[in-house]
């Protein structure tokens, strides 16, 4: 479960991680890899994908809904990748929840709230609109930016109230962070696996492409 109060702790703790993080924008190299058919296995709420189950080439990225580079690389790279790449039949996509503090966990937790068709628009707008929410000035309460967001998606003040208090869903969230540092070793965000292989740091389009056009043979 978490508290207005746990949110609203998380906010300086986010905004010092992202001064601190390393942003890769060109090209990235593997890092390591994991057991594929580890690594596909599903956490508790199950995984959303994008993409066909034959697609040659399946990306799964853990990310913070707090990450600065993470919403960077959703807001300028994800996009052309989905067109490229998901839409085309391509690339098989999950995204997967790596929360580094209680306010990303949140942010989750609600976009899980309301089933898996809610799951990308929701995680959408609050990467395309993080500034708005997650890093907030006093005295304004980043819980608050992040009930008015969530209106845009339907909440009532009622179902933002109830999804945060989901123990269930606040466990489950916990778990895929949980097995991401233990058996994937992920350790930051965001981090990406490309048929197995792991890169960290944020990735353009051109330093994905650098990746995946070998295993498409373009």
């Amino acid at each position: 479960m978490i508290t207005r109060r746990d949110a609203i702790k998380a906010t300086g703790l986010a905004l010092g991680a992202a001064a601190l993080l390393p942003r890769f924008t060109l090209e990235a190299l593997a890092q390591g890899s994991a057991n594929l058919s580890t690594l596909m296995e599903p956490g508790p709420l199950g995984d959303v994908w994008l993409g066909p189950k034959d697609a040659k080439v399946t990306i799964i990225e853990y990310a913070s809904m707090t990450c600065s580079h993470c919403a960077a690389f959703h807001r300028t790279t994800y996009p052309l990748l989905k067109e490229r790449y998901i839409d085309t039949g391509k690339v098989r996509f999950t995204l997967r929840e790596f929360p580094l503090d209680p306010l990303a966990t949140a942010a989750f937790m609600l976009a899980r709230c309301d089933g898996d068709a809610k799951y990308y628009p929701i995680t959408d707008l609050l990467f395309d609109q993080q500034a708005a929410w997650a890093y907030v000035q006093k005295p304004q309460s980043p819980v608050d930016a992040l009930e008015q967001m969530l209106r845009q998606a339907g909440y009532s003040k009622d179902k933002f109230e109830s999804c945060l208090k989901d123990q269930k869903l606040y466990s489950a969230i916990n778990a895929v962070k949980q097995k991401g540092m233990e058996t994937f070793k992920v350790d930051s965000t965001p981090t990406f696996f490309i048929n197995g292989e792991r890169y960290t740091g944020e990735m353009s389009i051109e330093g994905m492409e650098k990746v995946i056009k070998p295993i498409l043979g373009t």
